[in-house]
């Protein structure tokens, strides 16, 4: 069993990304006392999206799930650049899931695993969160998935 969440991300072969920097005139992480509030985190991977499009016309539901997965750890290292290790991560309270859908698709749960499995793997019990998923018409640059998150802190040592 691992001793850190730095630990576990090793073991999970996991390599955070660096915290992407605003594009306009927002914060891409907001702390209210214990509680850290990440803006929507889109599938980007070294400057560039994962894939693109809608589910259930241009992609399948594996790709969305992968493209959550990455806003996943795009939440985190948000949060690891917010509180300067994700080891004052007390739990994950609630993400909220947008999935770029066509009218028709009604498997936005299942993009939505993807973010939902990293995090209880990363975190186990402290990952569970509450979720909402919800299908649009469209997102930010074409993206297939925007992950919002509601994160709950310790104190600083």
């Amino acid at each position: 069993m691992f001793q850190t969440i730095a630990g576990r991300l090793d073991e999970l072969g996991i390599e955070l990304p660096a915290a992407a920097k605003s594009v306009a005139n927002y914060l891409p992480v907001a702390q209210a006392g214990s509680i850290v509030l990440t803006s929507g985190q889109l599938p980007l991977a070294g400057g560039k999206l994962l894939a693109a499009g809608r589910l259930g016309s241009e992609l399948e539901t594996g790709a969305g799930a992968l493209a959550a997965k990455q806003c996943a750890l795009n939440i985190l290292a948000q949060a690891k650049a917010c509180l300067g290790s994700l080891e004052r991560i007390a739990r994950i309270v609630k993400i909220i899931v947008f999935v770029a859908s066509a009218a028709d698709f009604t498997e936005q749960h299942l993009v939505a695993n993807g973010a939902s499995d990293l995090l209880v793997a990363v975190f186990g019990e402290k990952g569970k969160h509450a979720r909402s998923t919800v299908g649009v018409a469209a997102l930010p640059m074409n993206a297939p998935v925007e992950i919002e998150a509601i994160i709950e802190t310790t104190p600083e040592q």
